[in-house]
């Protein structure tokens, strides 16, 4: 038994960075389609999708749906949910790569939230480390900086991806992951379904963004999440919050592989920083 704990530990760091990579992928193959539909309805019909395919694929897993679970899991979702739709307001009212590094905040949150909410003790390598990450995505995200109503809805979003983040290393453990996944994306679909329904409910508008819906759901969403709450319950709460700036970096490598794009010696030196920070706090707690 504790052979295989020690090997869950092991896995968990690699599983979790898989995730960074689905979602900084994502975030490039997003770009144009949401250009051609709105967020809300891409988002609505994202999550959703991952929903049915997830309950098709396992409809036993219904059997664990108790009230423990589902108050923690429509508990986390919800705050999944107000990360996204916080995140994309702010996303049309500034630009991307402020809303990057905004966003990423939630990696100096996430510890602050598990040290006053749940007393985790913290140590000041750890905060070392947390404070070279958002230093690295600075870099790699500040070409100028304004505060308004838009960076601040998006600050908004990284105090809710640092509290789902938090909650979750504290309620994956012991419950079905599973289940526990299903009912975090319902709770983002009945979110983001209220949210596009105040605008109008369409589905995709060519074959192009049903492809992207696709992916995002099936990679980016179902797959990602069941390994990032399984993840969680091998590992503190500070750990993974640093794992998942790399999406960041990952979307900065395939937008030059995929989208042309090339990136200055300040974007580079961010992203190993990042890169640094990540593979240091790792190193620390295996």
């Amino acid at each position: 038994m504790n052979a295989r704990h020690n090997l869950q530990l092991k896995l968990a760091p690699w599983a979790l960075l898989t995730v960074s990579a689905a979602w900084g992928l994502s975030f490039v193959v997003m770009k144009s389609a949401i250009e051609r539909q709105s967020v809300n309805n891409f988002l609505f019909t994202r999550f959703l999708l991952a929903v049915v395919v997830m309950i098709l694929i396992r409809p036993q897993v219904v059997r664990h749906f108790n009230r423990d679970l589902l108050l923690r899991g429509f508990g986390a979702g919800f705050l999944l949910g107000g990360g996204y739709i916080f995140q994309t307001i702010g996303l049309a009212n500034t630009g991307a790569a402020i809303t990057g590094f905004v966003t990423g905040l939630y990696v100096v949150l996430t510890p602050l939230f598990a040290a006053v909410i749940f007393k985790d003790r913290i140590s000041k390598t750890t905060w070392l480390y947390v404070l070279m990450a958002t230093i690295g995505l600075a870099l790699l995200s500040l070409q100028g900086w304004s505060v308004g109503f838009g960076e601040l809805m998006v600050f908004f979003s990284a105090i809710a991806f640092a509290a789902h983040i938090t909650a979750l290393s504290k309620w994956s453990s012991g419950r079905d992951v599973y289940a526990m996944t299903i009912t975090q994306l319902m709770m983002c679909a009945i979110m983001t379904g209220v949210a596009s329904a105040f605008e109008g409910y369409s589905l995709p508008p060519d074959n192009g963004v049903w492809g992207v819906v696709i992916f995002t759901a099936v990679f980016a969403t179902a797959i990602a999440f069941i390994v990032q709450t399984w993840s969680q319950a091998h590992m503190s709460a500070t750990k993974v919050a640093v794992i998942l700036t790399m999406e960041v970096v990952f979307a900065a490598i395939f937008a030059v592989i995929f989208g042309g794009e090339r990136l200055s010696f300040q974007e580079a030196l961010g992203g190993i920083l990042v890169i640094t920070a990540m593979y240091l706090i790792v190193l620390k707690e295996s």
